[in-house]
This record gives C-alpha cells, sequence and structure tokens, in this order.
C-alpha cells in the first residue's frame, strides 16, 4: 500500500506502528534463557571478593583463569595505598570532562609515563580504553580515509572505525599477503584518501601475537600508518613490558593501551607524535565530552605502572605460568593455538554447548575460565590467561580439573580428538 505523510492510505487504514523494542523478541535469548536455568550460562555471573589467582565464586574458592589481572597488581599493597591516598586528596570522583575541571595533575604525570614508556613524544589518557579507540579513529578517519582491521581486532577497533566518516575494510587475521591486497585495493581507488592499519599487538581471544615487522614494512610500502593496540601486551611483553612493537623493534605511528589488564585499575591511553595528541585534544568527542577516570583509577594505574617497568619478575613469571599451562593443556589433547608468548591460554573447542559444558564442568572442579561463543569468535573456546602472582601448583591443580572435566563432557575414550 502507500501511505501518505501522516501514515494513512486513501481508503482510510492507518500504517502500523513499527517499534523499536519489536527486536527484543530475539530468538537467541531463548537459548540465552535455556542455559541459564540449566547453569550452564557463563556470562554477568558475580565474582566474589577480590581477584586474584584464587577467588571466590558463588561461595567457594576456585582457581582464577578467568582474569586480566596479568602482573597480580590489584592487589599490591602499593597500588591500593596509592589509590586510597588518591581518594583522600581529590574524593571519589572529579564529576567533569577532561577539556573543563576533570584533569588532575596525575593524569600528566600518567601521560609522561606512558609515553616514556612507549617511546613516544606524548600520550593522552581516556577514561577507558574502549573510549581511546572509539575517539582516536573517529578523530583521525575523515570521510576519504580508511581503516584497515585485522579481522581479529578488538570491538574497540572496528566500532571506532564504524565511528568514522571514513571506510572500513579488514584483512585476514595475521595475514601480510591479505593485508597488502587490501591496501593495494584501497590505494587504487580513484579518490582514495589516508589510511591506517589498525591491528592488536596480542590478540584478546586468540592470545596470538601480531607479525608486526611484516605488517610495519607493507605499512610503509603503501604509505599507511600502523596502530598497535597493546593492551594485551602492556607490561606482559618487551622491553621492560613495553609490548609487542618494541619487542619487534618496530616504531608504530600510534600505540593505544588500557589500564584494566597488567595496571590494575581502568582507563586508557594513546600515544603518538605530540601534534596527533595536541590534535585529538580538540577534536576528539569521546575526550571531549565524558567525565574524567576517578581519582583512584588513576593513581592505582600510575602506581602500578612504575612497578610494571621495574620489576622484571613479573614478566618472567607470568610468562612461565601460561607456558606450564599451555604445555600441560596441549599434553591433554585440547588445541591451544598459537597463543605462545603472551598470558592468554585459549582453549578451542568448536560446539557452544560443548563449550559451556566443558566450563560448568571446570567450575565444579574449582577452576574459573571465560566462555567466548560466536560471534566475538571463530568458534567457541574457552579462554584462560594466568597471572604472576600464580603458583606452579596453582597451575597444576588447575590441569587436574582440566583432565576430570575434559572426561566428563568427552568422555575418556575419545577425549584427545574431542579437542583438537
Amino acid at each position: 500500500m502507500d501511505y501518505d505523510a501522516a501514515g494513512q492510505e486513501s481508503d482510510g487504514t492507518v500504517k502500523p506502528e513499527a517499534d523499536v523494542f519489536a527486536k527484543a523478541a530475539d530468538p537467541r535469548l531463548e537459548e540465552w534463557r535455556g542455559a541459564q536455568s540449566m547453569g550452564l550460562l557463563p556470562f554477568y555471573r558475580a565474582v566474589e571478593g577480590e581477584v586474584g589467582p584464587r577467588s571466590v565464586f558463588e561461595g567457594r574458592q576456585v582457581v582464577m583463569l578467568g582474569s586480566n589481572n596479568y602482573l597480580g597488581l590489584t592487589a599490591d599493597p602499593r597500588v591500593r595505598r596509592a589509590a586510597r591516598d588518591a581518594v583522600d586528596r581529590y574524593g571519589t570522583g572529579v564529576t567533569g570532562s577532561r577539556l573543563l575541571n576533570g584533569t588532575l595533575p596525575m593524569h600528566t604525570e600518567l601521560e609522561e609515563l606512558i609515553a616514556d614508556w612507549m617511546g613516544t613524544e606524548a600520550a593522552l589518557v581516556y577514561t577507558t580504553g574502549y573510549v581511546a579507540n572509539l575517539g582516536l579513529l573517529g578523530s583521525m578517519i575523515g570521510p576519504d580515509d580508511a581503516v584497515v582491521v585485522d579481522s581479529a581486532a578488538h570491538a574497540s577497533l572496528v566500532d571506532g572505525a564504524r565511528y568514522s566518516t571514513g571506510t572500513l575494510r579488514a584483512f585476514r587475521h595475521n595475514r601480510p599477503n591479505s593485508l597488502r591486497r587490501a591496501l593495494r585495493s584501497w590505494r587504487e581507488q580513484p579518490a582514495s584518501g589516508g589510511v591506517m592499519v589498525a591491528v592488536d599487538g596480542i590478540y584478546s581471544m586468540e592470545g596470538d601475537s601480531a607479525p608486526l615487522a611484516e605488517i610495519a614494512s607493507i605499512c610503509r610500502s603503501f604509505g599507511a600508518r600502523l596502530l598497535v593496540d597493546e593492551a594485551h601486551a602492556l607490561g606482559v611483553v618487551g622491553p621492560s613490558g613495553a609490548g609487542t612493537a618494541a619487542a619487534a623493534g618496530v616504531e608504530a605511528d600510534l600505540v593505544v593501551g588500557t589500564f584494566s589488564k597488567s595496571l590494575a585499575s581502568c582507563g586508557g591511553f594513546v600515544a603518538g607524535p605530540r601534534e596527533v595528541i595536541d590534535y585529538l585534544t580538540i577534536t576528539c568527542r569521546p575526550l571531549m565530552f565524558t567525565a574524567s577516570g576517578v581519582p583512584a583509577a588513576l593513581a592505582a594505574a600510575l602506581e602500578a605502572g612504575r612497578i610494571a617497568r621495574d620489576e622484571d619478575w613479573r614478566r618472567e613469571s607470568v610468562l612461565a605460568r601460561a607456558g606450564q599451562l599451555r604445555s600441560g593443556l596441549a599434553d591433554l589433547g585440547f588445541d591451544v593455538g598459537d597463543s605462545s608468548g603472551s598470558a592468554i591460554v585459549p582453549v578451542w573447542v568448536g560446539d557452544v554447548w560443548q563449550a559451556g559444558l566443558l566450563w560448568n564442568a571446570l567450575l565444579s572442579h574449582g577452576v574459573y575460565t571465560n566462555c567466548a561463543i560466536p560471534p566475538a569468535v571463530p568458534k567457541a573456546l574457552l579462554r584462560t590467561s594466568v597471572m604472576a602472582t600464580h603458583t606452579e601448583a596453582d597451575i597444576t591443580e588447575a590441569l587436574s580439573a582440566f583432565e576430570r572435566a575434559r572426561d566428563e563432557v568427552a568422555g575418556p575414550s575419545d577425549a584427545p580428538k574431542a579437542w583438537s
């Protein structure tokens, strides 16, 4: 039928009103509720108390293999003290954006520490890492520009590209030749503008590292800028924990990261040339119109950053415990992918329900992991990660739980092939 501007047809029939709530009748919710009723839903469940090597979950102690507290600094007395002192001095919040009343002396200290750590001219602190990527790409990528992201890049990079007025393109995960084809295709466009390549240094689900030397070389060939997100590498790899770019000897054009992993807090940053950082301060809407991070978070990140740079034993320990877990899981027949050299050890399962069953079985044996399912990942997996403060005994206990859970879910006779 044809309706007029008032939504009325010639015979007086009124056009049915569309309801934005209609999409909430999503069939996926039935599966969600079904898993919830069976106790298999691994999402939005409360962890009680401190998230350390061992935590309390639903009234019982578990080995925590589901935290990004890679260096174990959330419980460090120096970090705690810094956060308490900041509350005593500045109160619980600044109630304003960085642009107005939300910038504290700690922001400047933290930005100077990050710039020195990342080897850049300047840095800019944001309230969250997600907002940092959203604001950076939204500000730097114009209508004639493009962002080319790794297909496994973090959602904040993808959403930042979508938030911009430019073009979003992707290349196959960790495939330099795919990146080369994507950049060549962009440069062949008659009106193509600038282009930025955005990758994770270490991928949050897979735990593998980007081949940055090859990627940087390709970027130079096509005049592309390189953005490396070091969220899961900061403090863990590279000289003084400076990340994957520093470890590879690559000078990225821009480095972004978060405080919510190794730095035991919440927040994010962009580090790069002074002129770019200055430009962001006057154009980046997510920076200018978001309330500044609370003083306790800033102080905790600042103190954790100082500790992370200086205490090499934490990097050595977290990678040693990850290596112990990775080799132990592989010996049990689990597929851990190409995750060497990071604190993250994925356990690729494939089937969504089987992943939920394995997650639940592990929990019943005292091990907490993270369950990831499509579309967040190409196939279902349990994401495990370790801390510098885990002991060998913690990992040995976790591996024993994995063996028992494997046999319960897959059956002892076919367990090895079930996880390959």
